[in-house]
């Protein structure tokens, strides 16, 4: 049985706040990069343009991307063969989104009641999805996901038979009402099966993609691409001031369902795709 002291836990995740919200991904900085050769909207170039310029700022000064520093989803991998020294496992997570956002001088978004409203003050608690698998090593993302672009999240329980169609409709109708409301360009993430709750989860996973990565599996990739391609018509474009580059990716995850369900889940998020792992 290997050991991981809590402390390594709860500083690695304080790293990984701070990092995910000051470092944009090589691989959305590519995309925006190629949104400019293929927008064709002077407004659309310009606001790529300053999406690249903020990177940048945001980078050099290790400053947040955005003023919303989201809430934190923290996605764990656990070895079987792993056991965390000094405390609990969730405790050093909290702890170290706590530091994290303390330290970084991160915006505290979260409030203790959803309907009271009092602010927790620390950005916890974390939203926390743990997976066991073999080994001893112990991996770790932090996903800062925003309200802007949570808000424009859906959930829909459609009919088996509705099929591939049903999806896509759903889809393109979530990112159309959506409009500017998430800052596009926007990353689509959509979860197909399991159950109600499931399928969001799917969503918000497939959020973790590199942008140009290919799906698995042939028939989700087709998917993929000619939803790109078919958002990407809608014209509604950077920052919804009309333009070819709404989208930048999108990006699927399916899971078995039961006979009578087929369960469809779109979480969107900004152009800040925003997620920094370890592996302790």
């Amino acid at each position: 049985m290997r050991e991981i002291q809590l402390d390594t836990i709860r500083d690695a995740v304080a790293k990984l706040c701070i990092d995910a919200n000051c470092l944009l991904g090589d691989d959305v900085v590519r995309a925006l990069k190629n949104g400019l050769a293929t927008e064709e909207s002077p407004a659309g170039k310009d606001i790529l343009n300053q999406l690249l310029e903020n990177e940048q700022i945001a980078r050099k000064e290790m400053m947040p991307i955005c003023q919303d520093t989201g809430w934190a989803v923290v996605w764990v991998e656990m070895g079987s063969g792993v056991r965390v020294q000094g405390g609990e496992l969730y405790d050093a997570i909290q702890q170290g989104v706590a530091k994290g956002y303390k330290d970084g001088f991160l915006r505290k978004s979260i409030v203790e009641d959803p309907l009271r409203r009092k602010n927790t003050g620390t950005n916890t608690p974390a939203i926390i999805y743990t997976d066991i698998v073999p080994g001893d090593g112990l991996k770790i993302t932090v996903q800062p996901k925003g309200g802007g672009s949570e808000n424009m999240s859906e959930v829909k329980m459609l009919s088996a038979s509705d099929g591939a169609d049903g999806i896509a409709k759903f889809v393109l109708d979530r990112v159309w009402r959506s409009q500017a409301n998430p800052c596009p360009p926007i990353i689509a993430g959509i979860g197909i099966g399991g159950t109600f709750e499931k399928c969001a989860m799917l969503a918000k996973h497939s959020l973790l993609r590199e942008i140009g990565s290919v799906h698995p599996d042939p028939f989700y990739a087709e998917m993929e691409q000619s939803l790109l391609e078919r958002i990407n018509r809608l014209g509604i474009g950077p920052q919804g001031l009309g333009g070819r580059v709404t989208a930048l990716a999108v990006f699927i995850e399916a899971f078995p369902c039961h006979i009578a369900t087929m369960p469809c889940a779109v979480n969107i998020n900004c152009h800040a795709a925003r997620h920094q792992s370890v592996t302790l």
